[in-house]
């Protein structure tokens, strides 16, 4: 459904968006279907939703928006776009894994279930010790989570973060630790894993788990081979001086070997 400006204001001030200005409200017509008004609404009336701001970031599949839950808690709103969203690249992921066999083809069905596998890997991350986002909710295309910030402004990403060699070789080894007990205790890879999806808010934060699979599933080395390159690279061109090798950082992630 398409909604002009006017409509737009309109349903900005039902749901107590505070930030309207010109640049957000582009933001925010992106995201605004019928369906996702229709699931803000429902979120809103349950109380996990007493106010929403301005953007926090914008993705080729989702925008996530600053916002406040229940007793004024400050939370992150991702939706996933339906109507827009580039969702191509999904079923590598979803393709393997038990939790989620009966895949339909459907894009609504798609990313309905994508929003409901990356609330799962979050709560799985979560309740396992990794410093992920804690999340909060999720109906249809919409996740409520942990804001991670202070004062609707958000963390870093943490190659922006300016970190001094000290920060940057106590977040190398959290990492890696994360993603050990992500391995070895959440049975997850995270599969995205990268200087993009980490923030730094008092050390390290993993971020976007839509993507991450079980352990067991097919692709699950190759990923982590792919996360592990991904991690070594970023701390190397930092500046971070270290000596490990890919293969016994991997070994030391899925338990072959000790610290």
């Amino acid at each position: 459904m398409d909604i002009n400006f006017k409509e737009i204001d309109k349903k900005l001030t039902e749901l107590k968006i505070k930030d309207k200005d010109s640049e957000s409200r582009k933001i925010w017509e992106s995201v605004l279907d019928e369906r996702t008004v229709a699931t803000l609404f429902k979120l809103s009336k349950r109380g996990l939703i007493s106010a929403v701001g301005g953007p926090i970031s914008t993705g080729k599949e989702a925008n996530l928006f600053y916002g406040y839950g229940g007793n004024n808690r400050e939370i992150a709103i991702k939706i996933y776009r339906i109507e827009t969203g580039d969702f191509r690249d999904m079923y590598e992921y979803i393709i393997g894994d038990p939790r989620f066999e009966r895949v339909k083809k459907s894009r609504d069905d798609l990313i309905y279930l994508w929003t409901k596998k990356e609330h799962k890997n979050l709560k799985r991350a979560f309740e396992n010790g990794v410093r992920v986002p804690e999340p909060i909710a999720s109906m249809n295309n919409i996740l409520l989570m942990e804001f991670i910030g202070k004062n609707e402004k958000p963390a870093p990403k943490i190659k922006d973060a300016g970190l001094n060699e000290r920060e940057l070789e106590e977040s190398f080894k959290k990492i890696i630790d994360y993603m050990k007990i992500l391995y070895q205790d959440a049975k997850l890879v995270h599969a995205d894993l990268s200087e993009y999806n980490v923030l730094y808010y008092d050390g390290p934060v993993l971020i976007d788990m839509g993507q991450a699979v079980l352990n067991s599933h097919f692709n699950a080395i190759k990923f982590l081979r792919r996360d592990i390159k991904n991690i070594i690279r970023f701390f190397n061109e930092s500046g971070l001086a270290n000596s490990v090798e890919e293969e016994e950082l991997l070994k030391m992630i899925i338990g072959e070997i000790g610290e």
